[in-house]
């Protein structure tokens, strides 16, 4: 048994490995406990109650920004509107909540994928955090289309893309099955060919090459499930402090069980007992 904070979970591809699935573990206090094991074995999950903002350690009544309390939510950086919509970023305009943090984190390499998560989707992502976004996301095959030096450059990059294709995932969806798999280079092709003209003006309102095409290789993602669920029942630990079951498998931040499907990074900070 283990008690404590989690934070969202941590996963490990072997890349060597094509076959392989993503290895999965659940922070929990100063513990990290592997979660591959417990597939197809009962587990409880107990919320004790007690909330701790991931940032300044205080207890909340509530989380707000997934693991923040509301003083905090209100004064981090990456907490702002800006960081779910990049192309908003108001750095330039000396309004930056941290402009320390800014400079560390949005003024950085990003780069610009498709992905097939519930469908083909696009997103952005920093250098550093490929292929863990695409695994957060449950996505089953991504690739780059595009290397940019900030984050609101990928942010107006997206944009172009939205008007074809999605850039969120329908959760339900992709845990109800892996979606079929697609020619992802031959739909990037297609879909800059589609946009070429909007794709040209993004590029022309920045210094040279600060967006540049990408082709990458295609990775392709494995996720440790036994069993699909057939409907989409969703457990949530301020409603029900105990959630137990046959953990089925693990997909993006979700665990699934026989009794219901929970995202564990929506819990971050929860105290739980494991």
């Amino acid at each position: 048994m283990l008690v404590g904070n989690i934070r969202k979970m941590r996963s490990k591809i072997d890349g060597e490995n094509k076959d392989s699935s993503v290895e999965y573990s659940l922070p929990i206090g100063d513990s990290e406990l592997a979660l591959n094991q417990f597939i197809g074995k009962t587990l409880k999950l107990e919320f004790t109650g007690e909330i701790n903002c991931l940032h300044c350690g205080k207890k909340t009544s509530k989380s707000f920004s997934q693991g923040f309390c509301f003083p905090c939510m209100r004064k981090l950086a990456q907490c702002d509107m800006c960081i779910m919509k990049p192309e908003t970023c108001h750095f330039h305009q000396g309004t930056c909540r941290e402009p320390d943090w800014g400079e560390a984190n949005c003024f950085v390499p990003h780069y610009v994928y498709l992905s097939n998560t519930s469908g083909l989707k696009v997103g952005i992502t920093r250098h550093t955090q490929i292929p863990t976004r695409w695994v957060d996301q449950g996505a089953t095959q991504a690739t780059i289309i595009y290397k940019v030096n900030t984050r609101q450059q990928s942010g107006f990059v997206e944009m172009a893309f939205k008007d074809l294709i999605a850039d969120k995932t329908n959760w339900r969806t992709m845990l109800k099955e892996n979606q079929p798999d697609r020619d992802l280079h031959l739909e990037a092709s297609e879909l800059k060919s589609k946009l070429a003209d909007s794709m040209d003006k993004v590029i022309e309102s920045f210094p040279l090459k600060d967006i540049e095409e990408q082709t990458s290789e295609v990775v392709k993602i494995n996720y440790p499930v036994l069993k699909f669920p057939t409907k989409i029942k969703s457990h949530n630990f301020d409603k029900t402090p105990i959630v137990e079951g046959t953990l089925m498998g693990i997909k993006g931040q979700y665990l699934l069980f026989d009794t219901g499907v929970i995202n564990m990074r929506k819990f971050t900070s929860y105290k739980l007992t494991v």
